[in-house]
């Protein structure tokens, strides 16, 4: 082999265990690309028969008859099976690697959602959603060579649950200020952003039972996870029910990799090694990754605006 093709490879690290949690991610995309379409089917029976909340949030009691509908317990069983799937890949590869490969169920959702309601996507929908899958697999596929896998501190790890707590109080007091302004689009980011915190939060509790770490630091990243957990899940109820299961995908997909990445090299400093021609595509890909969201968001036939 020749001796630059052979100090190339030896600077890739190629672990079995990587090959092992991609296949698990991408079964875990498709169970959540199936869980989404028949949650969304489930809310929106579910407000058609209820008085009309739309920008106002679902209430406790249509929250309730939720657990009522067959369509939403299936898709909820479903989203836990994704989860299952996730977390495992999670313990084989890095999260950086695995966490954005979800943007497959965006493509399924769409293709799912399409044939179900009989819904024709226009063209700026189908520009929208590969700029979504391209933006995130181009900042995936740069970071995955260029990024580095460090240990997280303590130090790193309470700034992270600032950031969460910060995040946690904008999201809610937003929420209540502006409830009756509030629109698909708002739901979907801020779910995409609280789930990026959970993926995060679920890798270092992970690495601490792993290592056999569990303080009282571990506990308040459970306590976290479980709460970002809880109050995402509110958040993408109600987008299915202002919005398009792909919509919502969209923004579980491209804003949950990019807030995990963007902790990663912020907090982290898993790009202190990267060169400056990959920051440039950090910034371009997942650019363009956000605008697919909100261009899906204007465009999809079936977004209420």
């Amino acid at each position: 082999m020749d001796p630059d093709l052979t100090d190339l490879v030896e600077q890739i690290p190629l672990d079995p265990q990587t090959f092992i949690g991609i296949p698990l991610a991408l079964i875990g995309a498709v169970f959540l690309s199936l869980g989404a379409q028949f949650q969304h089917r489930g809310v929106v029976k579910v407000e058609s028969h209820t008085a009309d909340t739309l920008g106002k949030g679902l209430n406790l009691k249509q929250l309730a008859l939720l657990l009522a509908r067959p369509s939403w317990v299936i898709g909820t069983l479903m989203l836990g099976l994704a989860v299952v799937f996730q977390l495992s890949s999670l313990y084989f590869a890095p999260l950086i690697v695995v966490q954005p490969l979800g943007a497959i169920a965006l493509v399924v959702t769409s293709i799912v959602n399409s044939r179900v309601n009989h819904v024709q996507l226009n063209r700026k929908s189908i520009i929208a959603i590969i700029m979504c899958v391209g933006g995130v697999f181009l900042f995936v596929g740069v970071a995955a060579f260029t990024a580095v896998d460090k240990p997280v501190t303590d130090r790193q790890l309470i700034v992270i649950l600032v950031i969460l707590a910060i995040v946690l109080a904008v999201a809610g007091i937003t929420f209540v200020l502006f409830r009756s302004k509030i629109r698909a689009i708002y739901y979907v980011i801020m779910a995409g952003v609280v789930y990026g915190f959970v993926a995060t939060l679920a890798k270092v509790v992970l690495g601490k039972i792993e290592q056999g770490e569990f303080g009282w630091l571990t506990i308040l990243c459970i306590a976290g996870l479980l709460t970002a957990a809880a109050i995402g899940g509110y958040f993408v109820q109600n987008a299915y029910a202002s919005g398009p299961p792909d919509l919502v995908i969209a923004g579980l997909t491209v804003v949950d990799p990019l807030v995990a990445v963007v902790i990663g090299i912020a907090v982290l400093g898993e790009a202190s090694q990267a060169p400056p021609w990959a920051i440039m595509v950090y910034v371009i890909s997942g650019a363009i990754a956000v605008w697919g969201v909100f261009q899906l968001a204007k465009n999809h036939p079936q977004t209420r605006l």
